[in-house]
């Protein structure tokens, strides 16, 4: 079946405007405006990259990380050497089931994310993380750790470290709204899956501070390691949730 193209959109193209967001952002507002404005249908075919550079007088780098933005909220979806799409709307579910990033999570319970960083810099992998990462000892590798936030209430640590060789550049991105996923898929890096362990814990000092709950508060601690589609571990995480702040469901089905 041929692709739904979407309509000729030049004669009431949007403009940028001016402000205190990111380029990236008021491209992906633009682009959401227009999917809404022409009522485009799951399936419809967005211009192709080169027409939405001209149209928004910017980059492609900026224009991708405008619709993988998209993609992480469920609106656009990409097919290899094909162009980018409409997407076929989600059902509504409480927890993921596949590989979604925080922000992901949040936008698409419709809350907005947020982040402070509390460290962000380079370090060298320890042993343990070497083995865990299947890199030398003494591997350059970003230390990322942020308090994170539904609409500005404190709900999780995150503690992540970065294979950087893997991801060039990451360093330099702001993690104070920047999505970690978001970054690594704009230098090509493809996440394919997770693996975690996930345990009951209490607060100590320090978190109960971070999250502004009392020591010995309920947290739910999930550690995982996370694998490109070639199979190479790219980062580690401990993320530590508020108990009384954050809820897990899911679905089991017999097998």
């Amino acid at each position: 079946m041929p692709d739904r193209a979407a309509p000729d959109t030049s004669a009431r193209a949007p403009h940028r405007t001016s402000g205190a967001a990111p380029l990236w952002s008021q491209a992906a507002d633009l682009l959401r405006e227009e999917i809404a404005r022409r009522a485009l249908e799951p399936g419809a075919k967005l211009p192709s990259e080169r027409d939405l550079c001209t149209r928004f007088d910017i980059s492609r780098v900026t224009l991708r990380k405008a619709l993988l933005h998209l993609v992480d909220q469920g609106l656009l979806t990409a097919s290899h050497g094909r162009g980018w799409f409409v997407a076929t709307p989600a059902p509504a579910r409480e927890w993921p089931n596949d590989l979604e990033s925080f922000t992901a999570t949040a936008r698409r319970k419709h809350m907005t994310p947020g982040s402070l960083v509390l460290r962000h810099e380079p370090v060298l992998a320890t042993l343990d993380d070497a083995d865990r990462l299947d890199v030398p000892a003494g591997t350059p590798l970003l230390r990322l750790d942020r308090v994170r936030l539904l609409d500005d209430v404190r709900v999780a640590v995150d503690r992540t470290l970065v294979v950087t060789r893997l991801a060039p550049g990451i360093e330099e991105a702001d993690f104070t709204t920047a999505s970690l996923f978001e970054e690594l898929r704009l230098r090509g890096v493809e996440l394919d899956r997770s693996e975690v362990t996930i345990e009951a814990r209490t607060a100590d000092a320090e978190l109960a501070e971070h999250l502004q709950v009392p020591a010995g508060a309920p947290i739910l601690r999930l550690d995982q390691t996370i694998h490109t589609r070639e199979q190479r571990p790219v980062l580690l995480s401990v993320v530590e949730y508020s108990g009384e702040r954050y809820r897990l469901r899911t679905t089991f089905q017999p097998v």
